[in-house]
């Protein structure tokens, strides 16, 4: 994986808090923000050896990171997260990647309401929340309309910002077991969509990148079928890399995109154009 900082990147400049990074996607994520000159700060729930392990690697690297802990499922637990990043990065916060979730696999007959609950209110609550106070910091940010972060300005004045949810093709094509996470992650691509809308005037992009199938460790052990299956669908011919949907929010969050928001960007190798029929 691509890991040494570019002084001269894509992101150089700016401060980035992604969430749930310390593995698997956000890893890749956090990395590649990284390898773009941005300063990340890397969530994590509970255990922390995996954001310090990618904090670590991001420091070896030449770059800048912190670890920042917090259970995204509660409202002043999101509120402290985002206001940690920002005053790490001295009072300023140019992109918040919300990557946080879980995907449990359960039939909807025998769901409860907790089970619901739980994967709504991870992947749905802490995108709401840390959307709402990552704003709050960016709409008062100075700046020079399309600065280092790619915000483009706007109406309100200051530099503005960038957000990215990290969706699903679920979102959009369901799959058994699965329905609680389609749901929310449809939710997440709306809540980007309303968010585009209602924080651009203060040059805040807002977007959602859908990753199709990401490989990790032991994956292809636990479910050759399933990976025969999408290697056989895709017409890339191979399963996503964390860094796949890492270098998909560094477009989103660069100056490139300035001019892009309320966008779903979906990076799957092309299975969501296979006919059905």
């Amino acid at each position: 994986m691509r890991s040494s900082v570019s002084p001269a990147g894509l992101l150089a400049g700016q401060v980035a808090l992604v969430t749930g990074g310390g593995g698997g996607v956000g890893r890749g994520i956090a990395l590649r923000f990284a390898a773009e000159g941005a300063a990340v700060a890397v969530h994590c729930r509970t255990s922390d050896e995996g954001a310090r392990e990618v904090a670590a690697r991001i420091e070896e690297s030449g770059g800048r990171a912190v670890v920042v802990r917090g259970d995204l499922t509660v409202e002043d637990e999101c509120r402290r997260v985002v206001r940690e990043a920002a005053e790490w990065g001295g009072g300023r916060l140019d992109a918040l990647v919300n990557n946080a979730g879980v995907q449990p696999v359960q039939e909807l007959a025998g769901m409860t309401v907790a089970d619901w609950r739980a994967v709504v209110d991870t992947n749905l609550l802490g995108v709401f929340a840390c959307t709402q106070a990552a704003a709050e910091v960016m709409r008062e940010q100075d700046g020079e309309g399309e600065g280092e972060c790619g915000g483009g300005g706007g109406a309100g004045g200051g530099r503005g910002g960038s957000v990215t949810h990290i969706a699903s093709i679920e979102a959009a094509h369901p799959a058994p077991g699965h329905a609680h996470y389609s749901a929310s992650k449809a939710a997440v691509v709306m809540h980007a969509r309303s968010a585009a809308l209602e924080y651009g005037p203060y040059g805040i992009r807002v977007n959602t990148v859908s990753p199709g199938l990401i490989d990790r460790e032991g994956l292809a052990d636990a479910w050759p079928e399933g990976v025969r299956r999408w290697q056989r669908a895709a017409p890339v011919g191979r399963l996503g890399r964390p860094e796949d949907v890492g270098d998909a929010c560094v477009f989103l969050a660069s100056r490139l995109a300035s001019w892009v928001s309320g966008h779903d960007l979906v990076v799957d190798g092309g299975v969501s154009a296979r006919p059905t029929w």
